[in-house]
């Protein structure tokens, strides 16, 4: 049962620069798609696979090359020692949210169908959207939306949202819709409804903390001349993996010795972000906001 489309595929792949009998870790297996194109190349090699959704469970191919791990990407390093691994050849993260999610209604992750707010990736998880619209303060939901959702009206959708959460909760996708129509720019109803959802289901994935502590585990986990290759989808995920990627750190400066020499983890393989091509996007759309950034370990 593969239910994603793997985005920008061959680039990324490619860009691993896959050894038939190294160690690689896909930190998003998701419906399978890039797995299955590792292990293409892969002869006595030997793949890690990370998701934290237990439906992806389904997507196992039962080969005896592949390590299927339940669990969230930010404890790769713990689960790779688990394993008894210090060092893999290559790593590889799609940070997209796979079209299961959006398409299953009661995941509550698309404002294009009615389903319960919720937006967790694992199930198993506490927090919900529906727990970070009725409890958090009103400046840190605005700080939400500001950073993850880049929402320039946000002081009045907060402001209709604390006084909904007053009398009603936002239980379903419909309910929350209704709450904040208003809000919405004339003209701008998908792109609008499209951060909002984006910047809570942020909020309840903890993604940004999650990728932040997972790039930093890469600097010790790649082997030297190991490669890794990261697939982001909004501006907050590329300029962190950039910087990383350039300096890493997420402020983007490398810092330098003593005599002035560059302490930079990485050097970079592609200079310019690889973007997919046209005829990508007209067969997959999701793909079109998709950013590929590869880097070396030195």
């Amino acid at each position: 049962m593969s239910y994603h489309v793997p985005v920008l595929l061959n680039e990324s792949i490619e860009g691993l620069k896959i050894q038939p009998d190294g160690a690689y870790v896909d930190l998003t297996f998701g419906g399978g798609g890039h797995s299955a194109e590792i292990l293409k190349r892969l002869k006595n090699g030997t793949l890690y696979a990370f998701d934290q959704d237990e439906d992806a469970l389904a997507n196992n191919p039962e080969d005896p090359r592949l390590k299927l791990i339940r669990g969230n990407f930010m404890y790769m390093k713990n689960f790779l020692k688990f394993y008894g691994v210090e060092k893999v050849h290559g790593i590889l993260a799609d940070l997209g949210v796979s079209s299961h999610h959006f398409d299953e209604k009661d995941r509550g992750f698309s404002y294009r169908m009615d389903g319960p707010m919720d937006m967790r990736m694992n199930r198993e998880g506490k927090l919900t959207a529906a727990i970070v619209l009725k409890e958090y303060p009103g400046e840190k939901l605005k700080k939400i939306f500001q950073e993850y959702g880049e929402i320039r009206n946000s002081g009045k959708l907060v402001s209709v949202i604390t006084q909904y959460r007053k009398t009603e909760e936002f239980t379903t996708v419909q309910q929350f819709l209704q709450a904040v129509r208003s809000c919405i720019p004339v003209n701008q109803e998908n792109k609008y409804l499209s951060r909002v959802f984006q910047a809570l289901r942020i909020e309840v994935n903890r993604e940004m903390d999650s990728l932040k502590k997972m790039l930093l585990q890469t600097v010790d986990v790649l082997t030297a001349g190991g490669r890794l290759a990261v697939i982001t989808y909004h501006s907050l995920e590329d300029r962190m993996v950039k910087n990383f990627m350039k300096a890493g750190n997420f402020e983007g400066t490398p810092e330098k010795d003593f005599y002035g020499k560059v302490l930079a983890p990485f050097r970079l393989i592609n200079n310019r972000v690889i973007v997919p091509t046209e005829e990508e996007i007209s067969k997959n759309n999701r793909a079109r906001s998709a950013k590929l950034r590869i880097c070396e370990r030195i």
